[in-house]
């Protein structure tokens, strides 16, 4: 599966461009604010219907226009797939495969599937659990499309929940938050029990990706990184047993013990939104302990496992490099070269043409305000 040509409308800063790209590695070179970055975001928009720089859409629409338009030709064996997505803050979003609408946005999710590598990766060791848990729900919606349903439907129930625990008539809620607990207990301990698996599928890759990351085999063993996957609700000593109705259970008890705390506070204490993912290195959580350096391993340890785990299920992920080039040594490119070496397609973005290894060869694009230019073609405008 690749992308063979990209077409936006009103999206960022362009107003309009059409790109033909070629399977294998396409490398967008421009100076910084040019937006090359721009174009690697819609594909990873395509993928994730999330944007990995900005949490609203908003800002993914041109300035003083009402929606963007996100258009492509996906590849994929002997079929080829035409996509259409039309985005507009503040209504529902609107979708069509080969032309033809769908009843839902979410339904195009698995024609395009991605592993992107970013400067920001480093929140996922250095920032807050709301970090590590994006990583989790966007590798698992390449993982498993559905997922981006049962995600959906907790968030509904969640906001409403918390609109009754906020509401001034509290006082006769009993019925009414009892039906929301049973279905935040059960859309919650699907998440909860997919993204325990995940991280359970995901640490021998880690292991591996990470000694070989930060130095080869010759590590000592107290570098050694570890997964966890911690819930409040959960006996930690047994998380990865758990069945979906064991955790459901655990989350009605723990709903029915926190009840009262959460009237005071008027928000729900109990859930896979309050979870985390723990990182630790040599027996040390990695958030606060460890070296910039040790930090850069992990983060990109784990993208570069992530797409393993994605790998290891039959599934060949487009590769998306951000700018990530200037930002790694001789070692961790190593790495990311090795990544691509199997990719069916790479997309890499770069301020310096010479931070690009030159063994990755593939197609150059060059990047200015309102164009991109081919190497050794017309500019597409």
């Amino acid at each position: 599966m690749w992308v063979q040509a990209l077409h936006l409308d009103n999206f960022r800063s362009y107003n309009e461009i059409h790109v033909e790209f070629v399977p294998g590695v396409n490398t967008l070179v421009g100076s910084n604010g040019q937006g090359k970055t721009n174009i690697v975001e819609a594909i990873y928009y395509l993928a994730t219907l999330n944007s990995h720089r900005v949490a609203s859409e908003n800002p993914l629409v041109s300035a003083g226009k009402t929606s963007a338009v996100i258009r492509a030709r996906i590849k994929e064996a002997d079929r080829t797939v035409a996509i259409d997505l039309e985005i507009t803050p503040g209504k529902t979003n609107r979708a069509k495969i080969n032309r033809s609408p769908l009843p839902r946005v979410r339904d195009m999710l698995g024609i395009v599937r991605v592993i992107m590598f970013a400067p920001e990766d480093l929140a996922l060791v250095k920032g807050d659990p709301s970090e590590r848990r994006s990583f989790m729900d966007q590798t698992l919606v390449q993982r498993t499309p559905r997922f981006m349903g049962v995600k959906n439907d907790y968030e509904k129930v969640l906001r409403q929940r918390n609109a009754l625990l906020k509401s001034s008539h509290r006082e006769n809620i009993e019925s009414t938050l009892d039906v929301w607990n049973d279905q935040l207990a059960q859309h919650g301990a699907e998440i909860t029990h997919t993204r325990i698996q995940f991280v359970s599928d995901l640490k021998p890759f880690i292991q591996k990706r990470y000694h070989s990351i930060s130095g080869g085999e010759a590590a000592v063993s107290s570098s050694e990184i570890f997964l966890s996957y911690q819930s409040k609700y959960l006996p930690e000593d047994e998380i990865e047993a758990l069945t979906q109705s064991d955790i459901r259970k655990y989350i009605l008890e723990k709903l029915a013990e926190r009840k009262k705390d959460e009237l005071i506070r008027g928000v729900t204490l109990v859930g896979p939104h309050r979870d985390e993912l723990f990182i630790g290195l040599g027996g040390l959580p990695l958030k606060g302990y460890a070296s910039h350096g040790e930090c850069w391993s992990a983060a990109l340890a784990l993208r570069v496992a992530s797409a393993d785990v994605l790998k290891a299920d039959g599934i060949e992920p487009i590769l998306i490099l951000d700018d990530v080039f200037a930002e790694l040594d001789v070692i961790r490119r190593a790495t990311i070269i090795e990544l691509t070496k199997n990719a069916p397609q790479v997309f890499i973005t770069a301020a310096v043409e010479s931070d690009v290894p030159t063994e990755l060869g593939g197609a150059r694009f060059y990047v200015s305000l309102g164009s991109v230019v081919a190497q050794g073609d017309e500019a597409h405008e």
